[in-house]
């Protein structure tokens, strides 16, 4: 294989999407940790302590850079093989694609895939960007008191819902797939890694869902 094929071959642009997958992993783990502090019950000051240094720390806003450009990487990726995917279909599938042994969400990440860019989007624009802003101008930024007036809105919380759902399905297949596009199989290993991968997707995104939730149902002060 040429270096040219090295970075393009469908063979190389899997490494890249399980390597970025599993980047996006880790920082789920984070973010949900970071989240979660919601929950003490202090009207929000762990929480919001939390949120400011991560929001002012160097190497926080440095990975911040490497996420960004990692996620968009990892879409990229995403579509280019799901265009070739369906060019190669007649030739790629042995079997219908409905067939029992290929799960729909595992067939769906493309329109998963999209939800969660959605999701993103309006993410970004009433978390991501406000904090920054703060950094920028050199003031804090209250983070849970921004959380309860977002999730006051119903339709900002059924958004959420729709785009951590999207997130599960996401993870059903995209986390388990990741060891398996680095050629990480093991007759011992490989169902310990989809029974994590199985409840990664559950336990993770039923935090996210139980965030919004409270705050909407006044179960959070």
């Amino acid at each position: 294989m040429s270096n040219s094929e090295l970075f393009t071959s469908s063979i190389a642009k899997k490494y890249v999407m399980a390597l970025t997958g599993l980047f996006l992993i880790s920082f789920l783990v984070i973010h949900v940790t970071i989240n979660s502090l919601v929950f003490v019950p202090d009207h929000g000051a762990t929480f919001n302590t939390a949120a400011n240094f991560m929001a002012h720390n160097i190497i926080i806003r440095i990975m911040e850079v490497g996420l960004f450009f990692g996620l968009v990487l990892h879409m990229v990726q995403s579509l280019i093989l799901t265009i070739q995917n369906n060019k190669a279909r007649p030739v790629k599938y042995a079997v219908p694609p409905s067939n029992d042994s290929s799960k729909w969400y595992s067939r769906s990440m493309g329109i998963l895939g999209s939800l969660l860019l959605l999701f993103l989007v309006v993410h970004m624009a009433n978390f991501w960007i406000p904090t920054k802003q703060a950094v920028f101008s050199g003031e804090e930024h209250n983070s849970f008191e921004k959380m309860k007036i977002v999730f006051a809105e119903w339709y900002f919380v059924a958004i959420y819902l729709v785009g951590i759902i999207s997130l599960s399905y996401h993870l059903m297949h995209g986390f388990q797939s990741a060891f398996q596009s680095l050629g990480l199989n093991h007759k011992k290993y490989t169902p310990m890694i989809k029974a994590a991968g199985f409840w990664f997707a559950i336990i993770v995104p039923l935090l996210f869902a139980a965030m919004p939730i409270a705050f909407h149902l006044g179960f959070i002060d």
